[in-house]
């Protein structure tokens, strides 16, 4: 087994570790930057709702503080509040190992676990079409996260189709950030992080030709049903 290949199966296996076991702007980091973006997705008994916010804040605002850490949202999903979502961005591989191994992330999984309703699920990824980590984010503004597979032999073209709709949706009103990154683990899957600065910029977007044609694009190539879920930042 190649070198190359031992890195990228260690990394996949910090992922898991990291957290839970089982916006018109520039494009960002390119994927051959060392650049790592962690999607979590935490799902906790409706019963443990308050509990959960208290862990995840606590969480947040600990490994905002870690070296390396360039991004840590926590996002509370729309119409089913016991679904979250953790955003990260570190600037390396060693940084994120570093914090999988933190005291923070060791008493989170702990607690999480306690209360999950089902596994949690961190996926690892680098950037294809990286959006800006510096958007200021007003209050009422809506996360998108969407998780995308395509079939193995279309990844190609599925990246082509992702990266131009990342292109388009960058240039549309009320868009904060835009970012398409690619799953370490199985380079056909894709997640899709959107910020915009309300419901209305939001279904704007949803309607405008671009974005129209890329799900048509998208559909023949789909491996799975398109996966986009709302979300807003917790408090």
């Amino acid at each position: 087994m190649s070198a190359a290949r031992v890195a990228i199966l260690v990394g996949a296996v910090m992922a898991m570790d990291a957290l839970g076991q089982a916006h018109g702007q520039p494009s960002g980091p390119s994927p051959g930057d060392g650049v790592i973006h962690a999607v979590t997705y935490v799902e906790v008994m409706p019963t443990s709702v308050p509990t959960a916010l208290a862990i995840l804040k606590r969480y947040r605002e600990a490994t905002r503080r870690e070296d390396g850490s360039l991004r840590t949202e926590v996002v509370q999903r729309l119409g089913e509040p016991h679904e979250f979502v953790v955003l990260s961005v570190w600037k390396d591989r060693a940084a994120f190992e570093a914090h999988g191994k933190s005291a923070s992330a060791t008493d989170t999984r702990e607690r999480i676990a306690a209360i999950r309703k089902a596994p949690t699920d961190e996926r690892l990824h680098t950037a294809l079409s990286a959006g800006r980590l510096d958007a200021t984010v007003p209050r009422g503004a809506v996360y998108v996260v969407t998780h995308v597979d395509v079939i193995p032999p279309r990844k190609d073209e599925g990246v082509a189709a992702l990266t131009r709709l990342a292109d388009d949706s960058r240039q549309h009103d009320g868009n904060l950030t835009f970012e398409v990154v690619q799953q370490v683990s199985r380079p056909n899957h894709f997640t899709v992080v959107e910020i915009w600065k309300d419901a209305g910029a939001l279904e704007a977007h949803g309607m405008a030709p671009a974005t129209r044609r890329f799900r048509d694009t998208l559909a023949p190539m789909s491996g799975a049903l398109y996966d986009e879920r709302k979300y807003r930042a917790i408090e």
